[in-house]
């Protein structure tokens, strides 16, 4: 190496620029892993909210300039205030589909933003107090929440695996051929690969799967020719409304996201720092989930949240370079201004996404365990975990249980569509309330 020459930096470390070799696969990895996530709630929110195809393809893009935009603010904070400063993907997020599916069917998109608005502002204001309310979420409650996190992203994966809801040949032979297949490469990889092929396995996976995909005739170009080279939304394009029942029910929603983002920068900063994060990280990354909220619902963006999935790479490869990330975030921008470019990520078969992420839910879910037994696991934690987790599952498990006789709708909306909620508050309550003996208390203090 000459003199004055730096030497590249390590995937491993936070800052500095690795090899291409190794940043481009790593960040595309991320990229892979988001796409869908970042798209499918968009379109699910186009069709409930019956837009033009004009207005459909304009919201799947901005969803994918907000997360590109989410993420960067996130690596590089703003004054150390907005922004965590960590190696996370933000974004367009399925935790909030339910809640927007139902406010859109009730009312329209200009509802849905701006309920948004307001969800932002308590996410904004949650993490201006985060340190002073953290003692909530001692790693027994974080670590709960990810656990739960990991088990519902399950059925997710499996839909994946299977072709995807609504798929004409969902749960048929193929599907599960090539998500197989796909699994198996990302499984062997970990274990047996070494270098870049084993960083990362789960973009090798992806590949191998779509292109058996293409062999088996599943991949479908239709949407490629027609879309355009550039397109931006104006602002207030699809303008703001604000209904006081929609505000509340997505702000209830914001408040548990925020939850599960300090479990997502805990779960990035333990599997990829060995670390709990900082009250300033965890602050900064809550508030700016609430800045990046309320610019996106200006253009047409969709609520945004860390994602798991991303998370769960992290701790899989270990890999927190910021410069990975960065390339992914550039990546999702370019996608987002280039529709041709986004419509070519939108050809990867939801089989291939199954195949590729369940090993990443799964190591969630195994990151929440490894979190609730860190320090200690008595009785006390075994009813704080299990009743938590038992409600909080058990009443997604059965349809119509919140819809009874007594329940306004807006209860099942926000309790009995996603187990992340009524786990979370069952947990802190239980924290709370539940007596704890002196092995628990020593436990506490180191």
């Amino acid at each position: 190496m000459e003199k004055g020459t730096k030497a590249p930096a390590s995937v491993f470390s936070l800052d500095g620029i690795p090899p291409a070799g190794q940043l481009i696969p790593l960040g595309l990895q991320h990229v892979v892993a988001a796409i869908v996530g970042i798209i499918t709630p968009a379109i699910m929110v186009a069709n409930t909210c019956s837009l033009s195809d004009a207005d459909r393809t304009l919201l799947i893009q901005v969803s994918l300039i907000v997360t590109a935009l989410g993420t960067l603010l996130q690596l590089y904070s703003i004054q150390h205030r907005i922004g965590s400063g960590l190696p996370v993907v933000m974004g367009i997020s399925f935790a909030y589909v339910p809640t927007l599916l139902a406010i859109g069917g009730q009312f329209d998109l200009p509802t849905i933003l701006g309920a948004e608005i307001v969800g932002g502002c308590v996410a904004i204001v949650f993490g201006i107090f985060v340190k002073q309310i953290r003692k909530l979420f001692p790693p027994l409650i974080t670590g709960t929440v990810i656990f739960t996190i990991g088990l519902s992203l399950y059925p997710t994966a499996v839909r994946y695996m299977a072709g995807g809801s609504g798929a004409a040949d969902f749960g048929g032979a193929k599907n599960w051929a090539v998500a197989l297949v796909t699994l198996a490469v990302v499984v062997l990889l970990q274990h047996f690969g070494k270098g870049v092929l084993k960083l990362g396995a789960i973009l090798w996976g992806m590949i191998v799967g779509y292109v058996l995909a293409l062999a088996l005739h599943m991949v479908d170009f239709s949407a490629v020719g027609p879309a355009g080279f550039f397109q931006l939304a104006a602002p207030l394009h699809f303008g703001v409304k604000f209904e006081v029942s929609a505000c509340i029910s997505l702000a209830v929603v914001y408040v548990i996201n925020a939850v599960q983002t300090i479990g997502d920068l805990s779960s990035t900063t333990m599997g990829g720092m060995d670390r709990m994060p900082t009250d300033q990280e965890l602050s900064g990354g809550i508030i700016a989930q609430g800045v990046i909220s309320i610019v996106g619902a200006l253009f047409g963006g969709l609520p945004a949240a860390s994602y798991s999935q991303n998370v769960g790479i992290v701790t899989v490869n270990k890999v927190i370079n910021k410069a990975v990330f960065t390339f992914a975030a550039l990546v999702l921008l370019v996608a987002g201004l280039v529709p041709k470019l986004s419509a070519v990520l939108t050809t990867i078969p939801q089989a291939v996404i199954g195949g590729a992420t369940i090993s990443v839910f799964a190591t969630i879910t195994m990151t929440g365990i490894r979190m609730i037994t860190s320090d200690h696991f008595s009785m006390r934690s075994s009813a704080v975990v299990g009743l938590s987790v038992a409600l909080g599952v058990g009443i997604t498990q059965v349809a119509g249980s919140l819809q009874g006789p007594g329940f306004p709708t807006w209860v099942n909306t926000v309790f009995g569509s996603s187990p992340i909620v009524v786990t979370a508050i069952m947990a802190i309550i239980l924290n709370l309330l539940l007596p704890k003996t002196a092995e628990d208390k020593a436990a506490e203090s180191k």
